[in-house]
């Protein structure tokens, strides 16, 4: 499948932010939130704009971005819309708990209720964005007990070492936290290994023989079905070299999960304002590994519909 950078910046983006806000609102829910006006206004900050910039950023790869609003009418259909639907209702909760959290300084009652519906709606709009891509049969690389995990555990991991890195930057650095972010980032480290075995044995949902309904012999593309490239060949016709995909694995381990997990380990032993720069390093090599990650997860995709195109 073709990659589009605008996609990739959506998933990433936004799974860190809904993450980020599902921790602050479980936080607030469970009274365990972290004192202090700057890093409430800072921690707010940083998910709202991850959130409202992947929104954003989403529309890119519309044609007609302008006529985006008519998806919210599917929801009892599409993935998308329900997607669309539970990202514009998590507002409200998140909105109501920022409040409470920054302006009152307060996170009982009705801002912690605030908090626990923030997380849930969170949950739910990472959830249906993953279901996007879970729900397409003819992808199997999509389609596939993997996916739905990833998009919740790297969502939940990249949140954290977010949390993590802003309470080292005010001071307020908490061994919880830190652990929690260690222990996820090797979780996503062996369930990313994971998905990459099971992606590279999968076969296609569908054969030539099966597509056309000749079950004698083997069926096989004689000619292109045109002499030139089209829409389906370039955006389900994207074909990644081993050698290149194998380099960018490699890089996806390095910045998104083990430089992250050794700089995490260190900031913890050294402390300081040290363990802060640590902290920051960590979060932001991971996002960076994790575009790359999502970039390989379009990219490796393969549509049944090449088969079309002899390319199965």
């Amino acid at each position: 499948m073709h990659p589009a950078y605008s996609v990739i910046f959506f998933t990433t983006a936004t799974g860190a932010g809904y993450g980020l806000l599902a921790l602050l609102g479980l936080l607030a829910g469970f009274g365990a939130a972290p004192p202090g006006l700057l890093p409430g206004i800072a921690s707010f900050g940083l998910a709202f704009a991850l959130i409202v910039g992947g929104l954003l950023s989403s529309t890119g790869h519309l044609g007609r971005p302008e006529r985006a609003w008519r998806a919210f009418s599917q929801w009892r259909t599409s993935w998308l819309s329900r997607e669309g639907v539970a990202s514009v209702a998590t507002f409200v909760p998140a909105g109501l708990l920022a409040l409470g959290w920054v302006v009152f300084g307060r996170t009982e009652g009705w801002v912690a209720a605030s908090g626990l519906l923030a997380a849930l709606g969170a949950t739910l709009t990472v959830s249906s964005t993953a279901m996007i891509y879970a729900s397409l049969k003819p992808v199997a690389q999509w389609h596939s007990r993997f996916t739905l995990p990833a998009y919740l555990l790297f969502s939940a991991t990249s949140g954290l070492v977010l949390l993590n890195a802003l309470m080292q930057v005010f001071g307020r650095p908490a061994l919880p936290w830190l652990t929690a972010s260690i222990v996820f980032t090797l979780a996503s480290w062996a369930w990313k290994v994971a998905t990459w075995r099971h992606d590279d044995d999968v076969a296609m949902p569908a054969t030539l023989n099966s597509a056309t309904g000749l079950a004698g012999g083997t069926v096989r593309s004689v000619e292109w079905p045109h002499t030139e490239a089209n829409y389906l060949l370039k955006e389900m016709g994207f074909r990644v070299a081993r050698k290149h995909r194998d380099r960018l694995r490699g890089f996806v381990i390095v910045a998104a999960f083990t430089l992250p997990a050794m700089l995490l380990l260190a900031s913890f032993w050294l402390g300081g304002a040290i363990a802060a720069v640590l902290a920051v390093l960590a979060s932001s090599s991971q996002l960076a590994g994790l575009l790359v990650e999502r970039w390989l997860f379009f990219a490796e995709a393969k549509h049944t519909v090449t088969l079309y195109y002899g390319l199965g």
